[in-house]
């Protein structure tokens, strides 16, 4: 296969071609997990992939708790199905905690008055309680543990990571937090190669093509376990050969049409604007299909994990875009990486709208 039909296939398991979900929940359930420890660029990545839906919409969805927020896999955090995230938590979140005696020793903490602090939030929280995060640092200090500096992002962490709590949607501009166990009282409960296939199924179905190194990267996992769940998921999934290294896809996307050939404008001339912390770069270790190493070095300025929004042209990166939102309106200024022509302005500026409507706000649009 070549990287161009490689390419073309992963856009259409990324849901940014063709993409027949309808709902939140769906755009999930298709993912695993899907990046959000940025929520605003959490939100907009579920947003992009359900055109016409405002940040409202996507709000309002989050509260019907088949969707929560927590720390899956990896330490950082990420949209789940609700029904998941106990297991998930126990196959690849509790990865995590190997480091968490490390970090509370920087902080001035013991394992002690960790568990103190989960006690704590778990009786603040009993009976149906959400508490916004201000609320549960300070039920932490009346509790009588110290929550200065990072200590309360740490406790906060911790107790999700240990399937206590949990992130609910935000209550105006502030996180909110709930008992996982209350949140979602039916979880399933997966076997342990189980739960490796289904993770291996939704990953390479949402990603791929894909190689197995990127499955391990973006699980964490060893790369055994990638192994396991990769056999597990059985003829769901297709081994292909793209450019000399194998990769992995669904079966039913490759089954369906990949992007067609540079006569079909409507594939070649997809332009789409993408939160910077989406699934089509976070979700890879290579991400040379969707952008060369120089255009990689302008998305994550530094190599310091911070990526930049793109914006985005049949599958590969033609620019960044930074936007400042007022209640007037969304400015968004628009920084090329490649020569843009009046028409790619004009594209760009088109795809740049449907997020201005997403924010139910007027666009204007700068560029350098």
């Amino acid at each position: 296969m070549e990287r161009t039909t490689a390419l073309a296939f992963r856009m259409t398991s990324l849901l940014l071609r063709d993409n027949s979900r309808s709902s939140v929940a769906e755009i999930v359930e298709w993912f695993g997990a899907m990046q959000a420890q940025d929520v605003n660029s959490g939100l907009w990545s579920l947003g992009c992939r359900l055109p016409g839906a405002t940040l409202a919409e996507v709000n309002a969805a989050l509260e019907d708790r088949s969707v929560l927020r927590t720390w899956p896999m990896r330490g950082t955090v990420h949209f789940v199905p609700a029904a998941d995230a106990h297991w998930m938590l126990d196959l690849t979140g509790v990865r995590a905690l190997g480091g968490a005696a490390k970090r509370r020793d920087t902080l001035g903490l013991d394992e002690k008055t960790a568990d103190r602090a989960v006690e704590i939030l778990g009786g603040a929280l009993a009976g149906g309680g959400r508490l916004t995060r201000s609320e549960c640092l300070a039920a932490m200090v009346e509790g009588g543990v110290e929550v200065t500096g990072q200590r309360g992002y740490h406790l906060l962490w911790y107790a999700s990571q240990r399937g206590v709590t949990a992130i609910a949607p935000h209550v105006g501009k502030e996180q909110t937090f709930v008992l996982l166990d209350e949140w979602v009282p039916q979880p399933l409960r997966p076997s342990r190669e189980e739960a490796l296939g289904l993770l291996a199924l939704r990953y390479f179905r949402s990603h791929g093509p894909a190689a197995r190194k990127d499955f391990a990267g973006w699980t964490g996992l060893p790369m055994s376990d990638c192994r396991i769940g990769i056999a597990a998921a059985g003829d769901q999934l297709t081994t292909v050969d793209v450019a000399g290294t194998e990769m992995f896809a669904a079966t039913q996307i490759l089954d369906g049409p990949a992007m067609a050939g540079p006569g079909d404008a409507s594939a070649t001339d997809q332009w789409l604007a993408l939160p910077g912390f989406d699934e089509y770069l976070l979700g890879y270790k290579d991400r040379s299909l969707m952008a060369s190493p120089d255009d990689l070095a302008a998305i994550i300025p530094g190599g310091n994990g911070i990526f930049r929004s793109t914006l985005v042209r049949a599958g590969r990166v033609r620019a960044t875009w930074t936007r400042t939102l007022t209640r007037k309106g969304v400015t968004v200024t628009v920084q090329p990486l490649t020569a843009f022509t009046e028409r790619d302005r004009a594209a760009a500026g088109k795809a740049l709208e449907s997020y201005a409507a997403y924010q139910e706000l007027p666009l204007t649009v700068k560029n350098p």
